[in-house]
């Protein structure tokens, strides 16, 4: 009788074990489909993700004056003026770095002058069109100068400053209609008195 204990716990062990190994096998199985599927699911993200890239649209800009080479150049939008400058080599050393504001955003189809030492820049505070026009630069003007066209009080100057600081250059008269408090009355009153 004891001969036949022994094979039966044996027989018992080898169940258990068998049993053991087909749960542990299961597990592995089922443990390698979930990391293979989140796997093939972020790789097929990957490609989605990369085509979504847009890229950024671009402005001309043309840059002339005291540039080591003047010419046209084609920026990122959201470019400002010392991107220009640097597409465009640089300052000579006649160049009035004070002429140009270096911070602002430029506009598709600007033309940018860097004066020389001495002259007045197209980017200077309160300067208006050439001499005998009388008409305000739109571009320029401060809010002082933009306060003496009739109509426009110093909150309206002041939403057509902040315009300008966050669309660029005026490309038209016709831009200020954009402008907060601006309609087509006002707009026509202001036609003859501005410029850009």
């Amino acid at each position: 009788m004891g001969a036949q204990t022994v094979p039966v716990s044996r027989r018992r062990l080898g169940i258990g074990a068998a049993v053991a190994l087909v749960v542990v096998v299961a597990a592995v199985t089922i443990a390698i489909g979930i990391v293979r599927t989140g796997a093939e699911a972020a790789v097929e993200t990957v490609p989605d993700a990369v085509s979504e890239t847009v890229a950024p649209a671009t402005v001309y800009v043309h840059v002339s004056g005291e540039v080591a080479e003047p010419g046209l150049y084609r920026l990122d939008e959201g470019a400002r003026v010392v991107d220009a400058v640097a597409a465009a080599g640089g300052f000579t050393d006649a160049a009035s770095r004070e002429g140009v504001n270096l911070a602002r955003p430029v506009s598709d189809g600007e033309q940018l002058v860097v004066p020389a030492e001495g002259e007045e820049g197209s980017d200077a505070v309160g300067a208006t069109a050439p001499e005998g026009d009388g008409r305000v630069n739109l571009n320029t003007a401060d809010l002082a100068a933009l306060d003496t066209l009739p109509r426009v009080g110093p909150a309206i100057a002041q939403r057509i400053l902040d315009w300008r600081e966050d669309n660029g250059r005026f490309t038209s008269v016709d831009d200020l209609l954009a402008v907060p408090g601006i309609g087509e009355k006002m707009l026509a009153s202001l036609r003859d008195l501005v410029t850009v």
